[in-house]
């Protein structure tokens, strides 16, 4: 078991930003955010993407900010540990959404030469976390980024993008400023997150009211994922989900209700998190491409008589 701060545990279930070459070693801000209510003209604008940036500086102000990160860093270090999965380093690395650095801390400097961290709330950028890595932070909305093509070796996005408003239009800015053979891994909450807590509010809603309205926003479903990173550009995909369930101490972290309604044995009120990890590569000749259809020699009815030599069959 995972514990944070003694309170939770986890239950597993466009114009390039322009920074000097000898500033990359420390620590500096350039802006890169959109105009104030500025949004994609194509996009139904379902987030107050002003109202995120405050509520991200407000939350990066708080005097013990890790008391509440638990999720966040626990979802940075598995997208660290999918990073490391990959037999390569990336001389030129940028977080998208970074918040406080969630995913930089798990990363060491023979991994990543250089890190962009991005985020809509400057108070997150400088309030970071400590990384051995030399970072550059970039004031920017997602929905909005200042790099030029072919930038970056990798991209990578911590539960960020769940709150941008044209998410097919962030992943093509994504892929666009990939370089060729450059690859993507992101998380985003899933459909399933917090369903004990909806089911609650629908259920006393509906009891009370006769029906009920939603009170969590809406959720990216998995089967779109695939396609969505596809239409962006991408190819050789990966997605796949994990469940985080944190298990909260008493009544005071959730409704009078809710706990009598879903309580564990111990008294406490679970919540659960469900995330979707998603990883796409951007176009390279060199990179490894299906057979053409139809150019097997070989059944898969077959594959039990073929003779192998003995040699290879004792190895």
């Amino acid at each position: 078991m995972l514990r944070s701060a003694g309170l939770w545990h986890f239950c597993r279930r466009l114009g390039a930003a322009r920074v000097p070459a000898e500033n990359l070693g420390r620590r500096e801000v350039t802006s890169g955010v959109s105009p104030r209510g500025g949004s994609s003209s194509r996009a139904l604008n379902i987030f107050d993407r002003d109202l995120k940036r405050k509520q991200k500086n407000w939350a990066a102000q708080q005097p013990e900010p890790t008391k509440f990160d638990y999720l966040k860093e626990e979802v940075g270090s598995r997208i660290a540990d999918r990073v490391y999965d990959i037999p390569r380093d990336f001389p030129l690395a940028l977080d998208l959404g970074c918040g406080r650095g969630y995913i930089a801390q798990y990363l060491n400097k023979e991994t990543i030469g250089k890190f962009f961290q991005a985020d809509i709330a400057e108070n997150a950028l400088k309030n970071s976390l400590e990384t051995e890595i030399p970072t550059v932070s970039v004031l920017v909305d997602e929905e909005f980024l200042p790099f030029r093509e072919n930038t970056f070796d990798l991209v990578v996005s911590s539960l960020s993008l769940h709150w941008v408003n044209d998410l097919p239009r962030a992943l093509e800015q994504i892929h666009y400023i990939l370089k060729p053979d450059g690859v993507f891994i992101g998380a985003m909450f899933g459909g399933d997150t917090l369903y004990e807590l909806r089911c609650s509010l629908q259920l006393a809603e509906t009891e009370r009211e006769g029906g009920f309205s939603p009170h969590v926003s809406p959720f990216t479903a998995v089967s779109d994922l695939g396609h969505l990173l596809g239409r962006a550009g991408f190819n050789t995909l990966t997605v796949d989900t994990d469940e985080i369930q944190v298990n909260y101490p008493g009544m005071f972290e959730l409704m009078e209700d809710l706990q009598e309604m879903y309580r564990n044995e111990d008294g406490s009120v679970p919540a659960t998190y469900q995330i979707y990890y998603m990883i796409g590569w951007k176009y390279h000749e060199s990179q490894a491409r299906p057979a053409r259809r139809g150019s097997a020699t070989v059944s898969f009815g077959e594959l039990g008589k073929i003779n192998m030599p003995e040699e290879e069959k004792s190895q």
